[in-house]
């Protein structure tokens, strides 16, 4: 006897040891939401707020944190089922039969196996009285703020805040909530709602103060933000400030506030609290392309230069690098930014630009001086004009010339991408304008270009697609005149991928060179493969024609293919294989690696 009771006690301790080496089996817990009304949006909703069948889905088993969740689901879903319009619950939640409120916390459990959530949702209530006083003029609150519409508790509030937000905008302040009186007629199931706004006085801006230490002198910090002072107040002013100290990058925190007293005749001062970001910052990018080889570039950035937020940004690129060619094109750009110079929305730029091109249709060596303005319209419209002068050494199948412009650069962008490396919805439009007045007998004429690009997923699939159009063209000079550098050519990421990079000119004579006029077409269809991995189809069309518009005397080529696109948290990174269709050229294939999507 004694031999087996040591036997037994033997054979447990090797069977906890084979658990501990080979992994001791989860003692998983089962739980379930029962509702007395059949609602799917609302049985998701509660079952999103529940910590017990999140726990269950994470595969929790102590019997604490089990119980834990449990004890803590009442007034989660008594918040969710209020949301909800559901003001006479009664909620059940039995772990292994018994009810979790009346289980100490610390109890002794060594497992539970199941958890029960009942759930008598009572009736949903209705809005009886749905009241606010005074209402603004031309506030516009939630439809679902009438007597007679589901008693929502998020509507409520909604429309609390927008009687609120009524009166800020038109210079009330201080506008507030004074008084709020909601009472539930449960034999009726209806709420009954009388909200009361105390508005205060028309308010005025007062002084910008800042706080807090910075590196930025605070009289660039109080102009940078450009609240008027001594104008009514108004909440977008405030918000176009804190957009306007973020976008100098020198700060990597910022916050707006209000004063908690008014001033002397309703004056209103602000605080503008910032938090210096690190003044130096670098960067570096790659793209590799089959026959092009690999393009390096990085940059060095001095975000606070003479202490008014000044930029300074310098930058470099090599391409070329193992390609198939022996020509390697090099560039340094130094650009230099004041932000708010002439108002709080008008930069000051100057750049430096110099520059080595040495491709297969022409070898260019130039250097171009800029300087000029850039104004924002608003977070997604920007505009900019320049002055500038360009000298380019270049050589082609026409000869050795040189070039000398003034220049009067000009473009405006309009992004209205929810994702600049990543866009699943809205639209992208640049439009740049190079007139050039040719000096020391070069031709004088005007280079046009334009981007837009537009995104549409589809419904709830996750697939997006994503077109893009490109158009470009050269008026008043020849195509001997003008640089070659300035002139259009197609084939490669840029344009139409599978053609080989630049591939598509035109014939000047026995010479083959860039056109006048550009048209680009691309297509792509972006969807979900599995996690992190997506996959794209992609049909790029390219045009180059020898006059300033498309006309018969130019050529088409296309090219498709297919692409997978990894995830990361800095952007996708893209890997494109694409074999040409159309053109001159119909045989190999290009793929592309790069980071973000081809546009």
């Amino acid at each position: 006897m004694i031999d087996r009771v040591w036997c037994v006690g033997r054979c447990r301790w090797a069977l906890a040891a084979f658990l501990i080496v080979f992994g001791m089996p989860a003692l998983a817990f089962d739980a379930f939401l029962q509702l007395t009304r059949v609602d799917k949006p609302l049985r998701e909703g509660l079952s999103q707020s529940s910590l017990v069948l999140t726990a269950k889905a994470e595969e929790v088993t102590a019997p604490l944190d089990i119980l834990a969740a449990a004890q803590a689901d009442y007034g989660n879903l008594l918040s969710a089922l209020y949301d909800r319009g559901y003001f006479g619950p009664v909620i059940k939640i039995l772990v292994d039969g018994r009810e979790a409120a009346t289980i100490p916390p610390l109890s002794r459990i060594e497992r539970i196996r199941q958890v029960a959530i009942l759930i008598d949702t009572g009736p949903a209530f209705t809005l009886g009285r749905a009241e606010i006083r005074p209402v603004a003029p031309d506030t516009e609150l939630p439809e679902g703020f009438a007597p007679g519409q589901p008693a929502r508790i998020d509507v409520i509030g909604a429309a609390a805040g927008e009687a609120v937000s009524g009166w800020r905008a038109l210079s009330y302040a201080k506008a507030r909530i004074s008084n709020e009186t909601i009472t539930a007629n449960h034999n009726k199931a209806l709420l009954n709602v009388r909200l009361g706004l105390e508005t205060g006085p028309a308010v005025t801006f007062g002084q910008s103060r800042v706080p807090k230490k910075s590196a930025v002198r605070k009289d660039r910090i109080r102009r940078i933000a450009g609240v008027p002072q001594g104008k009514p107040f108004d909440p977008v002013e405030l918000e176009r400030a804190a957009r306007r100290l973020r976008r100098t990058g020198a700060f990597s925190s910022v916050t707006i506030r209000e004063a908690d007293d008014l001033g002397p005749g309703d004056t209103m001062d602000i605080e503008l609290d910032v938090v210096d970001a690190k003044p130096r910052r670098f960067g570096f990018g790659a793209e590799i392309e089959s026959i092009e080889g690999a393009t390096i570039s990085g940059f060095w950035l001095h975000r606070n230069l003479l202490g008014g937020a000044e930029r300074l940004r310098i930058e470099a690129e090599v391409g070329g690098l193992g390609g198939d060619t022996d020509g390697v094109d090099s560039t340094l750009r130094i650009n230099f930014t004041r932000p708010s110079t002439f108002d709080s929305d008008t930069d000051l730029y100057a750049l430096l630009e110099i520059e080595q091109l040495d491709e297969d249709l022409f070898f260019s060596e130039q250097i171009n001086v800029e300087a000029g303005i850039s104004h924002y319209y608003s977070e997604e419209l920007e505009g900019r004009i320049g002055v500038g002068y360009r000298f380019s050494d270049a050589r082609d199948q026409l000869g050795s010339r040189t070039f000398s412009h003034l220049t009067l650069p000009l473009s405006a962008t309009w992004d209205k991408r929810d994702d600049e490396l990543d866009a699943t919805e809205g639209f992208y439009l640049a439009i740049e304008g190079l007139p050039y007045y040719g000096l020391n007998g070069s031709e004088s004429g005007a280079r046009g270009y334009a981007d837009a690009r537009g995104y549409w997923t589809l419904g709830k699939s996750d697939v997006v697609l994503a077109t893009r159009l490109q158009f470009g063209t050269i008026i008043g000079s020849s195509i001997a005149g003008t640089p070659p550098d300035l002139l259009f050519l197609s084939g490669g990421s840029g344009t139409v991928r599978g053609q080989s990079f630049q591939s598509l000119s035109v014939l000047t004579g026995t010479a083959r060179t860039g056109g006048r006029s550009f048209i680009g077409i691309s297509g792509e269809a972006r969807f979900p493969v599995r996690g992190n991995f997506s996959g794209v189809a992609f049909y790029d069309v390219g045009y180059i024609g020898r006059n300033s518009f498309p006309d018969d005397t130019g050529d088409w080529h296309s090219g498709a293919g297919l692409g997978v696109r990894y995830k990361t948290a800095f952007g996708p990174i893209r890997f494109d294989v694409a074999v040409p269709v159309t053109g001159p050229d119909t045989s190999g294939f290009e793929f592309y690696i790069g980071i973000g999507q081809a546009y």
